[in-house]
């Protein structure tokens, strides 16, 4: 497999998940897209690591699923008040968390 097959399917899957946080009303499903967005950059840092014989991208990959892993349990978080407060997990209902 070489680098290109693996950045076309990193762009492929990038731009999935950018379409599904756009589309997407359900908070669960929008932090699931992020999450598809996080893991088609770690492909690419995988996929040019391996190209340049380095290990600089498998470091970064460890510290973008750092993040996701922080991300996932901060939106979980914000989910299940959304949803205790308004019994909802659609976004256009987190109006409730302003001011």
């Amino acid at each position: 497999m070489s680098i290109l097959h693996c950045l076309i399917l990193s762009a492929l899957l990038f731009t999935i998940g950018t379409v599904g946080v756009i589309v997407k009303k359900n908070i669960i499903a929008i932090f699931l897209c992020i999450e598809l967005m996080l893991n088609a950059v770690n492909l690419s840092f995988v996929a040019f690591s391996r190209y340049l014989n380095q290990v600089h991208g498998q470091i970064f990959v460890f510290f973008v699923m750092v993040v996701a892993a922080a991300e996932a349990a901060v939106g979980l978080a914000i989910a299940i008040a959304l949803f205790r407060n308004r019994n909802t997990l659609s976004i256009d209902d987190a109006d409730i968390m302003k001011w």
